[in-house]
């Protein structure tokens, strides 16, 4: 049972209509960013593009984002629709599907590659992603890389009511776990509803909590929050409670933040300047592998 008092408060909510292209292949919103005042509300999530549905063409071309590096944090890549292949210099790779989760840790440094998978570039149709950029302790900045491919049949499902279902990605929700291995305390889940629904999530304490309106509505707090709308709450509290619409689509992101510097410059998430100097100059002298 939520508990009206002790609830998470929303403390940010915006949308950015407006795209831009990464690479050719990914037409996105830019809806996190590690902007100062912005970061600490969202530690230890750094960065997440959004993909909303999109329809391509079918075409031979690769569609994409070619070879470049990362260091000192791990990409995860939720294929909504249409399916991305990916490749890395650690031997990482493999192809997600719809429904499917990819978690990259970079880590000490990889070189990789997204591009659409050939067999959705020949027939074309509709494509949406979320890209998000979980940032690594100062203590696992120079880990050994690791790839998770993780399918949709590996995420249990927790019925919420008739026609709603969340899906449990990482953490934990009524005791279901979810597949992906994380280095700090993190829960990601998405909501899906058919013909609409009241939600309500117990999470901890002092973590911070983002979501991210897909498709539908989402009524909290006397307001209507509609599709490409990201939420940020407040550390304080545990509870959040909401309606979804019909046709509700959203990702909940969750996590105990990392309370350390942070330097975010290109591909590199690092604690200080110096250290993303060295990452430049390890990278350009092929210390992070090459494809």
């Amino acid at each position: 049972m939520v508990n009206l008092i002790n609830k998470k408060q929303v403390i940010y909510s915006y949308s950015v209509p407006q795209k831009h292209w990464v690479g050719d292949g990914f037409h996105v919103h830019g809806l996190l960013r590690p902007e100062e005042d912005l970061h600490k509300h969202i530690s230890p999530f750094v960065l997440m593009d959004y993909a909303s549905p999109m329809e391509f063409s079918e075409t031979t071309k690769k569609r994409g984002v070619g070879e470049h590096p990362h260091r000192g944090f791990e990409t995860v890549t939720f294929a909504y629709q249409g399916a991305v292949e990916h490749r890395d210099s650690s031997g990482g790779g493999g192809t997600i599907m719809s429904g499917d989760v990819q978690w990259m840790t970079a880590g000490s440094g990889v070189v990789h590659e997204e591009f659409h998978a050939d067999d959705f570039s020949r027939t074309g149709g509709i494509f949406e992603m979320v890209q998000l950029w979980v940032n690594l302790p100062k203590k696992d900045k120079m880990t050994a890389p690791r790839y998770q491919a993780l399918a949709d049949k590996s995420f249990p499902r927790v019925s919420l009511g008739e026609d709603t279902e969340l899906r449990v990605i990482a953490g934990e929700f009524e005791e279901q776990k979810g597949p992906a291995l994380t280095f700090t305390p993190i829960n990601i889940y998405d909501i899906t509803s058919q013909g609409g629904a009241d939600i309500a999530l117990q999470l901890a304490e002092e973590t911070n909590t983002i979501i991210l309106v897909m498709s539908g509505e989402l009524e909290l707090e006397q307001r209507r929050f509609h599709d490409k709308s990201v939420l940020i709450f407040s550390r304080e509290g545990k509870d959040i409670a909401f309606k979804a619409s019909k046709n509700f689509k959203a990702l909940i992101l969750n996590g105990e933040p990392i309370d350390e510097p942070i330097v975010a410059m290109g591909p590199f998430v690092m604690n200080t300047r110096q250290e993303i100097l060295e990452a430049m100059s390890d990278f350009r002298s092929g210390k992070m592998g090459k494809l």
